[in-house]
């Protein structure tokens, strides 16, 4: 094409100029000054839009992530606020609760967070129906009700302590401890908050089983969870819980895969020796004849295979070395 003819193709109006392309078969860019306004004013109405839009090959426009993010706020504990209308929250609790829809869902999550908080005594009557379905919750594909459900919990387990547990399973909060890290971190918090509010003595046994467990780290959750609630049972609650089944249970967790577990037995088994020798301390006018008997020694072989009273003994020699370089 001859640099005149560029030229006059040039100055015709944009649409001449497109027939003119077309009809010699050339490729031309389209026009794009109208679709940009026009993407923009898509994107700010569906900002908001809980259905994701499929493109070529099954892939959506929007993440999960994205989404649950756009529509959910997560309230930490002490920022909650108190609900306008009690009386229509409870009577629509469990309905929110059991909906299909996602974020009434997590606004019926939250509102029984609420509850806990300033009404607990009202909701207490509902509990038995209204922990099944925060159990529900926690099972749900979609992490942001998960992450609710479980920041629901530790409100719950502050608010009700010993109600709930027997409806609430500890393997809930120790499989979502190994989920994405927005949702491990909440179920951290709530891992806590129930060895915080639940007795030792009614969560221990339901811990027990989970030390066992085929994955390695729902073991390590139910060790660190299983160590930090043997101290609130105090030196007679020990005893009476019995000291030789919680040294035999810390010592086959000094073998275990991982670290955490390894490192939660440690401290498990320097709290016992601690409670041991302070349940046999002799009385200052008596004078055993054989304070063998009675050291924590002669318990550890007594209760344990050697290798494993071996492996006690030099954990916990190792950490009385230290606080005695450390003094």
């Amino acid at each position: 094409m001859s640099g005149k003819a560029l030229r006059d193709l040039n100055m015709l109006p944009g649409s001449e100029r497109k027939n003119e392309n077309s009809s010699k078969g050339g490729l031309t860019k389209p026009c794009v000054e109208n679709s940009n306004e026009n993407s923009e004013e898509w994107k700010r109405k569906n900002s908001s839009s809980l259905v994701s839009t499929p493109t070529n090959g099954g892939e959506t426009v929007k993440s999960e992530v994205e989404v649950a993010n756009s529509e959910v706020e997560y309230i930490e504990s002490e920022n909650l606020n108190d609900l306008d209308d009690v009386g229509m929250s409870l009577k629509t609790l469990l309905d929110g609760l059991d909906s299909k829809d996602w974020v009434l869902v997590c606004e019926a999550l939250n509102n029984v967070r609420r509850l806990s908080m300033f009404h607990k005594e009202a909701m207490l009557d509902m509990l038995e129906n209204v922990i099944p379905l925060i159990v529900k919750s926690l099972k749900n594909p979609r992490s942001a009700v998960c992450k609710t459900a479980i920041m629901t919990s530790a409100d719950i387990f502050s608010a009700y302590s010993d109600h709930i547990i027997d409806s609430l399973d500890p393997m809930l909060l120790l499989k979502s401890s190994q989920d994405k890290r927005f949702v491990c971190e909440a179920a951290e918090r709530a891992l806590i908050a129930m060895t915080t509010w639940i007795s030792p003595l009614t969560l221990l046994p339901k811990l027990q089983p989970y030390l066992k467990n085929r994955n390695p780290r729902i073991r390590a959750k139910a060790s660190m969870c299983f160590c930090r609630s043997v101290p609130r049972l105090g030196v007679e609650g020990v005893k009476a819980y019995g000291i030789d089944k919680l040294i035999q249970i810390a010592a086959a967790q000094l073998s275990d895969q991982l670290p955490e577990s390894r490192e939660a037995a440690r401290t498990l088994l320097v709290e016992l020796q601690n409670v041991y020798e302070k349940s046999h301390e002799p009385a200052p006018t008596t004078v055993s004849e054989q304070p063998e008997m009675s050291s924590w020694e002669h318990f550890c072989h007594s209760k344990l295979s050697p290798l494993s009273a071996l492996a006690v003994l030099r954990v916990t020699n190792v950490a009385r070395e230290g606080l005695v370089l450390g003094s």
